[in-house]
């Protein structure tokens, strides 16, 4: 299947922080322009456009960018929503799945075909495990939807090969360049695209004396635990006064 006209939807993930390039739009690069970089190969009437925002929770994703996202008239979409979502300490799942279900379905009857992705499992990363059970069943609505609408699902629950401190950023909560260029790997298979892509060889990681470990984590918590705890008490976002990196379909080199 060759894709001329592809959409990106969602949160940081798609947005590409943690793949640090300060040459591109809002300053990173990620899986979904490394996905757009391959499916441009041959094809110079190639658009991209990646309406992702930092911050944003699946309710806000669904309402500011599916609409813009369909008048684009995409042929391939990938949306990705609700990590955000389970991290509150409340949240309502079912509720949550009915509103996704009706976007991706509304993508869907749009012509575009639709890549979903459920959540890494989160019992790999011991600062946030304690969601892991609201993730499993946030991930088991994602696969019933997709086998609904005929979508395809990037199943990064059952992606366990990776370290945290290898493929995450220093804030442990985003994706690092070796984390999106192994998703943009993933979405390339899971179409059935070739492609030259390989692995990034992590970084390596030393292991730490247990008292260093603890200050490491004390330090992480300072700078990185605390803003984000800030944020959620006064109502604020990471996304706020951010835009769209590509609002528009156009050429990515």
């Amino acid at each position: 299947m060759t894709y001329l006209r592809y959409v990106a939807v969602g949160d940081s993930f798609t947005e590409g922080v943690g793949d640090v390039d300060p040459t591109r739009p809002n300053g990173c690069r990620g899986w979904a322009d490394r996905v757009a970089e391959v499916l441009a190969t041959g094809s110079p009437e190639f658009g991209y456009a990646n309406l992702a925002i930092r911050g944003r929770k699946l309710p806000a994703i669904i309402e500011e960018q599916v609409g813009p996202a369909i008048e684009l008239g995409p042929d391939l979409v990938t949306i990705h929503g609700g990590g955000n979502d389970v991290l509150r300490p409340k949240v309502d799942l079912d509720g949550l799945a009915a509103s996704y279900d009706e976007a991706v379905g509304r993508l869907a009857a749009s012509g575009a075909h639709v890549v979903m992705f459920t959540i890494a499992d989160p019992g790999l990363n011991p600062v946030i495990k304690m969601i892991r059970g609201r993730t499993a069943i946030f991930n088991e609505w994602v696969r019933e939807i997709a086998d609904k609408h005929g979508a395809t699902v990037v199943d990064m629950w059952r992606m366990r090969g990776w370290k945290v401190a290898e493929v995450m950023d220093v804030d442990r909560l985003h994706l690092n360049p070796v984390g999106h260029q192994a998703v943009a790997i993933a979405v390339l298979d899971a179409l059935g695209i070739e492609h030259d892509l390989e692995e990034l060889a992590p970084a390596v990681v030393p292991e730490l004396p247990r008292r260093a470990q603890r200050q490491a984590d004390l330090e992480w918590a300072r700078t990185h635990l605390a803003p984000w705890v800030a944020r959620r008490i006064t109502g604020r976002s990471s996304g706020d006064g951010v835009e769209p990196k590509r609002p528009g379909l156009s050429p990515i080199g």
